[in-house]
């Protein structure tokens, strides 16, 4: 075999990418190792009906610091999207409409009662050991909506605000809910802003392609990863091919999701096997849709279960049309490719409108994801996943679905990357491993 090299990174989303420039701009030698053929992981843009198209994590905020950091870095800024002026939701079986603040009135006693305690559980984020979340952090979404005895309408209006992150109530952990709000100082609304509504002006593509042509590390495409063991004085990555990669250290940038599939050796501790073994619930599709005309900027809202779509939002104009961005929460509902049954699916809100083309990214049965953006099951946000922002032995763990602060997003892909790449570099350095992670 070839001489180790200082670093293997495993995985070219923006952690594995932000691990590989950062490394090999230090003036190590890096390889970046990734299963499919092209970077971006769950960030992935094409070029369809007619635009040019985020398909995965697509939305940013200047509140973000290391987000902003390297949208400064590049000189690229963030697109306006379209001013929504009509608002559409499914609750109690009818659907509503009126205007955004119309609905903003009517949901917002419902979102400060669910929303009341977070930061009494969360005062410091990214700091898990000062956080005493022993009373909710078994709790799941589907007990804290019960303890609040809400009429069926008004359970619907409140998933409503939480839509595009609901994938089931009865999975996703009641503590990752309030973390996101208590970040923005427990502002449900803040959050979604930060969460999902500026893109970045070009797209995700402009952004890690800047970043990848800073790196000087070794790309190899098509090449998934089978095994990783850590021997003591290098690691040695075993491709599902059977070619043996030596180096130094790794960082393993891979989705919670796909860790199942890949042998790492020695184990990890038994919580975080348990934890990948389960995998996380959230499994969407996204669906662009061009429909005929510039209509009124709306957005739709439905609950999980009750409708194929769960939120729609007219994104921008594009040559007298509007584009259209569709999230839906249980994948068999819709087809997002058929034209007529997304057509008929947005008729129930909006019956004169008219789709001319669909294109739809199923996440949930991509083999290098399988899933979208994490939320963890109870206990695991908060016991689990800092374990996994530990070193095991020359191996660093990297990725939004083990972020301390940004978990689930860009942010927190950007975000340990870069702390995967600081800790190695000062092993490396000779300087020893310091942990900097929040626990």
């Amino acid at each position: 075999m070839m001489d180790p090299y200082d670093v293997a990174v495993i995985g070219a989303g923006f952690a594995g990418v932000t691990a590989a420039r950062d490394l090999s701009m230090a003036g190590h030698s890096v390889v970046l190792i990734e299963a499919r053929e092209r970077i971006g992981g769950r960030t992935w843009w094409r070029e369809v009906l007619g635009s040019h198209l985020d398909m995965g994590g697509t939305y940013v905020h200047w509140t973000q610091a290391h987000i902003w950091r390297e949208l400064r870095r590049y000189g690229i800024g963030l697109a306006t999207p379209l001013s929504i002026t009509r608002a559409y939701w499914l609750a109690g079986g009818a659907v509503h409409s009126g205007t955004p603040v119309e609905l903003k009135l009517l949901a917002t006693p419902l979102l400060e009662r669910f929303f009341a305690d977070a930061r009494a559980y969360f005062p410091r984020m990214g700091d898990f050991e000062a956080a005493d979340v022993s009373a909710i952090d078994k709790q799941t979404l589907r007990d804290r909506i019960d303890s609040l005895e809400l009429s069926s309408h008004d359970h619907d209006l409140l998933i409503n605000m939480m839509a595009t992150l609901v994938g089931s109530e009865t999975e996703q952990g009641l503590a990752q809910f309030l973390y996101w709000a208590a970040i923005y100082f427990g502002d449900w609304d803040a959050f979604k802003e930060v969460a999902g509504h500026w893109p970045i002006e070009g797209g995700t593509g402009r952004l890690i392609n800047a970043m990848a042509a800073d790196s000087k590390a070794e790309v190899r495409f098509s090449t998934p990863v089978a095994a990783i063991e850590d021997k003591g004085q290098e690691i040695v990555v075993t491709t599902r091919c059977g070619e043996r990669i030596r180096a130094r250290h790794a960082v393993v940038a891979l989705p919670l999701n796909m860790l199942n599939d890949v042998s790492i050796t020695p184990p990890l501790a038994q919580a975080v096997c348990a934890m990948i073994e389960q995998k996380h619930a959230i499994m969407p599709s996204k669906i662009w849709v061009r429909v005929k005309g510039q209509v009124e900027p709306f957005l739709i809202h439905a609950p999980v279960g009750k409708h194929p779509i769960n939120t729609a939002r007219a994104e921008r104009y594009d040559n007298g049309d509007t584009l259209v961005v569709c999230f839906c929460c249980d994948t068999s509902m819709l087809d997002g490719n058929d034209r007529e049954s997304v057509q008929r699916a947005l008729r129930d809100f909006i019956p004169d409108i008219e789709v001319l083309e669909t294109v739809c990214q199923d996440w949930a049965s991509d083999p290098f994801s399988k899933g979208g953006w994490v939320h963890h099951r109870p206990g695991n946000l908060t016991q689990v996943a800092p374990l996994m922002r530990k070193p095991h032995g020359r191996i660093r763990f990297a990725g939004a679905d083990i972020a301390a602060i940004g978990v689930g997003g860009i942010e927190g892909a950007i975000e340990t990357g870069a702390q995967a790449a600081s800790d190695i570099a000062c092993a490396l350095n000779g300087a020893g491993y310091q942990a900097h992670w929040p626990h």
